[in-house]
């Protein structure tokens, strides 16, 4: 694959968890568990691979709607993920950043989120930015409300001054978004940054999905060809 038909930003939808505990007779919390490992095992690939960005949907704004021992469940496997899983990779280089709101995660969670952050600030092998009570129309409203306040002219309102608005104004947008589980939408992810990302759709489950399945979702964008709306 020629560097130049590389993907440097990746963003990936993670799904399928639930439906691999199903599978293994398990219950939904083992799959989050695994989908751990799989995260881990897809930050690894990617630095082998050459990714520069890699952008996760870990926990959307809607699902705080789930079953709510799921819910407490997922909190915890988060705070766990933070002190087992990222550290490892904090030392490889990568740099974490959180997206999305944070006045709704559990105080102990939140405090693990920021030291992470601040650990990692000078790595740059690999930036990791997740998703985290994240939604994109959130996103958004968010970047309006804060423009508006700030007094913009209308007239001065664009896309540039927008994206400034953004979450993370720092994040590159997405050559190329994988969602996993055969599922063929987006979500809610990443409204404005997908605007012309190639999009992959894999049949694996989020727990199965590693490095093999990265690489050729990669190969796939290097067939395509990217027109951002010429001919």
């Amino acid at each position: 694959m020629a560097a130049t038909e590389l993907a440097r930003a990746v963003a990936v939808i993670m799904d399928g968890n639930g439906r691999w505990a199903e599978q293994r007779g398990l219950p939904v919390a083992e799959g989050h568990r695994a989908g751990t490992k799989a995260l881990r095992r897809t930050v690894e690939a990617a630095i082998d691979l050459g990714v520069e960005s890699l952008a996760v949907y870990a926990f959307s704004t809607e699902n705080w709607s789930r079953p709510v021992d799921e819910v407490e469940d997922l909190m915890e496997i988060f705070g766990d993920t933070i002190e087992r899983e990222l550290p490892d990779l904090a030392k490889e280089g990568v740099r974490v950043r959180f997206v999305g709101r944070r006045d709704r995660a559990p105080d102990s969670l939140l405090a693990r989120m920021v030291a992470l952050e601040e650990e990692t600030i000078e790595n740059d092998r690999l930036r990791l930015w997740i998703c985290f009570d994240y939604g994109g129309r959130a996103e958004l409203v968010e970047a309006v409300r804060e423009i508006t306040v700030s007094g913009a002219a209308p007239d001065a309102i664009d896309e540039e001054l927008i994206a400034e608005h953004l979450y993370e104004p720092a994040m590159p947008d997405p050559d190329l978004l994988v969602r996993t589980s055969g599922e063929q939408r987006i979500s809610n992810f990443l409204l404005w940054q997908l605007a012309y990302a190639e999009l992959v759709f894999t049949e694996a489950l989020w727990p199965d999905f590693g490095a093999d399945e990265l690489r050729a979702a990669l190969e796939t964008f290097a067939q395509r060809r990217r027109r951002f709306g010429a001919r």
